[in-house]
């Protein structure tokens, strides 16, 4: 019985920012549990080697590469997902940029521009049209992903740090909205992860210890970790659970 409840046979799972890292973990997982999960990114080539491994492992997937910061990009990912599986049961909100690190005195509009597009408005608006699909067959998991930095602010990751607060938001205020269609919006939020968007902050050595020293786990999390936390709010292991964002920062907060 609490077994079948993390089953996903027969879902359809979108999950953005799918290529490598969190997002490709998170891919892998789904798969596992029975997802047939729709892979999108910027660039095709790292869809296709994702797309490789779920299938070697006897899943399913397809590649929709997109842009989070393009409208049309969107709309591409929610037709193409509904043209090869007929419906989407899961959306994994994952892909994110951050192409400045430093103070917020040093942001600039061109910055704080494509941070905003990506993490915050291609994420509320591809959450809005997948919820069309959802709301006509009433239910579905939306899974949003955010970051300790959300809770407290990050050092020279402000522009992120506030776009990603945004989205503890967008979960919250879809959670309350859908709840009565039978549609949960939760979130999560990691610390540290070992991952190539994050390897500026663990490649270096000061900044990789202070964080460790300030984690009562002593250490950065590795991307499966975080998958699992998206199979259990993709399923009906969660199915209590909405409009929350669970803080997977091994105790960082605490220290």
């Amino acid at each position: 019985m609490f077994k079948e409840m993390f089953d996903l046979t027969g879902k359809v799972a979108v999950v953005t920012g799918g290529s490598r890292g969190i997002g490709e973990a998170i891919a892998m997982a789904l798969a596992e549990y029975g997802a047939k999960v729709v892979l999108s990114s910027r660039k095709i080539e790292g869809l296709n080697a994702v797309k490789e491994k779920i299938e070697a492992a006897g899943g399913e997937a397809t590649c929709i590469p997109a842009h989070m910061g393009k409208m049309e990009s969107l709309k591409g990912i929610v037709d193409g997902a509904v043209d090869a599986y007929g419906t989407i049961d899961i959306l994994v909100n994952n892909a994110a940029t951050n192409p400045v690190f430093g103070p917020l005195m040093d942001a600039d509009e061109k910055a704080w521009d494509q941070i905003m597009n990506v993490n915050l408005k291609g994420v509320f608006f591809l959450t809005k049209m997948v919820g069309d699909v959802m709301l006509a067959k009433g239910g579905g998991s939306v899974i949003n992903m955010s970051t300790e930095a959300a809770v407290k602010p990050t050092p020279m990751l402000g522009m992120y740090s506030i776009s990603k607060a945004g989205i503890d938001m967008v979960t919250k205020s879809f959670a309350q909205e859908w709840g009565p269609s039978g549609i949960r919006v939760n979130g999560i939020a990691p610390g540290l992860v070992k991952t190539h968007f994050s390897q500026a902050l663990w490649a270096n050595e000061d900044i990789l210890k202070m964080a460790t020293a300030k984690t009562p786990l002593g250490r950065m999390a590795e991307p499966n970790e975080i998958a699992g936390l998206a199979v259990f709010l993709a399923s009906d292991a969660s199915s209590f659970l909405t409009g929350v964002t669970i803080l997977a920062d091994g105790g960082g907060l605490l220290g």
